[in-house]
């Protein structure tokens, strides 16, 4: 089942009422209210010292009001003299712009995966990046784990240039050691512009030749690693390949994709049998799982998806369809629709908690 935020705020036209304190009801006085800066350290004589002003400041908390919807509306027409705080949907949506921006004290690569084709992988694999490179920053990479043909580059922005991991492969002697700038890496990787992340895209010849190792995968990661804080890994559809199984042991959080057909999600179901029982137990518990709606509710049996896997996985969402990302066409995130983009951040931020 979806993941629910808690309302910070009650509805419009509801009013919740103080919660009354015995010795007010009784007729005595309120207890003294606790001075929060008391244990500050002050000096002998009582002069307030440079910690004191700076803790002082940092406790003080800041003023909210509206700054979306018709509140900021109704607030900016009244020139501020008329103070909003902001609704449900703005604090839920601020909440969710905290998460994905908090410090995760490290690098942490996000694994997506479901061994059917066709079940969402590469769409969640760039729709996360973008979101974190939106809301984020930089230093975000997407990275197409495909043992051999993969779409990510297909389905991302093209740069100035067509390189793949393999190119990658053959020059990894460039970055030994201390060698190798972020000015040189970006031979190897494609820009996305506005979506504020970069790819790292697989061969896209379905002849390319050797399947990628599991020592590829880690020597890839060892260099991509020191200038990424996060990498979103899009993964091919054998479970058992090498590099398949070397990024589910880098991976810190896992997510699972489908579309909400039966077939789709059988098939990650049966994946997940397959890590627990290889001893990933864990991985899988703190899962996110994404249903991927069709374009019809037509022939689809959306709750049994959901009960399953809020069973076996953290968080189960739901992403809306988008008519754009069902084009095939490469994605732009200022083109996706509003309810899109509201998704993909409900989504960012359950990933964010799990990092």
């Amino acid at each position: 089942m979806p993941v629910h935020t808690t309302p910070l705020y009650s509805a419009p036209g509801e009013h919740q009422q103080p919660p009354v304190d015995p010795a007010q009801a009784l007729g005595g006085q309120p207890p003294a209210a606790e001075d929060p800066f008391q244990e500050l350290n002050w000096l002998a004589d009582n002069t307030p010292t440079a910690e004191e002003f700076a803790k002082r400041r940092l406790a003080r908390p800041a003023q909210q009001s509206a700054t979306m919807g018709a509140r900021a509306m109704l607030q900016n027409a009244t020139f501020g003299l008329l103070k909003m705080a902001p609704g449900q949907y703005e604090m839920e949506y601020k909440q969710d712009v905290e998460m994905v921006r908090r410090n995760f004290g490290g690098l942490r690569q996000v694994t997506v995966v479901n061994p059917k084709g066709g079940a969402g992988k590469t769409v969640a694999v760039l729709l996360l990046a973008m979101t974190f490179g939106q809301k984020r920053g930089g230093y975000v990479l997407a990275w197409d784990n495909n043992e051999t043909q993969g779409t990510l580059g297909m389905r991302a922005q093209q740069d100035f240039h067509a390189r793949t991991v393999r190119d990658m492969m053959r020059d990894l002697h460039l970055f030994q050691g201390a060698q190798g700038r972020v000015g040189d890496l970006s031979q190897y990787v494609r820009a996305q512009g506005e979506g504020m992340f970069d790819v790292l895209a697989s061969d896209e010849s379905a002849t390319a030749g050797e399947m990628l190792t599991a020592n590829s995968f880690a020597e890839i990661r060892d260099v991509v690693s020191r200038f990424y804080k996060l990498i979103f890994v899009d993964t091919g559809n054998n479970v058992r390949a090498e590099n398949w199984q070397a990024s589910m042991d880098a991976t810190d959080q896992l997510v699972i994709t489908m579309s909400a057909r039966n077939d789709s999600a059988e098939t990650a179901a049966r994946m997940l049998d397959h890590l627990e029982q290889g001893g990933r137990r864990r991985l899988v518990r703190q899962a996110v799982t994404i249903v991927t709606m069709p374009p019809t509710r037509k022939d689809i049996d959306l709750q049994w998806i959901q009960q399953h896997f809020a069973a076996r996985t953290r968080a189960v969402l739901v992403a809306p369809y988008e008519r754009l990302i069902d084009s095939g066409e490469p994605i732009r995130y200022g083109e996706l629709s509003p309810p899109t983009k509201d998704a993909w951040l409900k989504i960012a931020a359950a990933v964010a908690s799990g990092l």
